[in-house]
């Protein structure tokens, strides 16, 4: 009796192995949105967690898909050194910007334009562990900066940093002015004595 409770429950580990298997994937992770002005150069960060240490066939897939949905093309990939495209519109600007012992698969695209408005695409396998999420980052390209909230806060902290400097001042003149005052008071009183 007893060994057909052992045989059954490891009939039930056996079937969850695949399942767990499956679950021991490489999960990748981007910004979701990037906005850079028009003729700069931007770094699109990728990382990426794997339950395996990293293997010397890990292979990074960067694509991209343009705004008006037409088809995937190529930007970089990278497999024990990093390949930039031969052709097409990335070519001669792209650059490998990362480190796989650090897990960061990232890239530089160089020279951005407004056609290069869309989503680009990152994945990574590293085996065993061959299946996993794709990493997307929707890069717009603007053709200046708009005023945002980093923006509205290194103001506000400036102000704030000039306003303590001028309080710290005319408190400093305002002691001076005092002690003289003082002096000349004891001087006068010193004379009349």
């Amino acid at each position: 009796m007893l060994g057909h409770a052992w045989a059954g429950a490891v009939l039930v580990l056996g079937a969850q192995l695949p399942a767990l298997w499956l679950a021991a994937a490489v999960e990748v992770y981007t910004s979701e949105e990037v906005v850079a002005v028009n003729g700069t150069n931007q770094r699109l960060k990728c990382t990426f967690s794997s339950s395996s240490p990293v293997s010397p066939q890990l292979s990074v897939t960067w694509n991209f898909q343009p705004e008006d949905l037409s088809s995937h093309e190529p930007v970089f990939y990278y497999l024990k050194e990093p390949y930039n495209p031969p052709s097409g519109r990335f070519k001669d600007r792209v650059t490998w910007d990362g480190n796989v012992e650090r897990n960061d698969v990232s890239i530089i695209i160089w020279n951005l334009q407004p056609s290069d408005n869309g989503t680009f695409t990152c994945q990574v396998t590293n085996w065993p562990d061959v299946y996993g999420s794709i990493g997307e980052v929707r890069l717009r390209v603007v053709q200046k900066v708009s005023f945002s909230e980093i923006h509205f806060l290194a103001v506000a902290i400036g102000s704030a940093s000039v306003l303590m400097i001028i309080v710290v001042m005319v408190v400093i003149i305002c002691r001076q002015r005092r002690q003289k005052a003082q002096q000349k008071r004891a001087e006068v009183s010193d004379t009349e004595l």
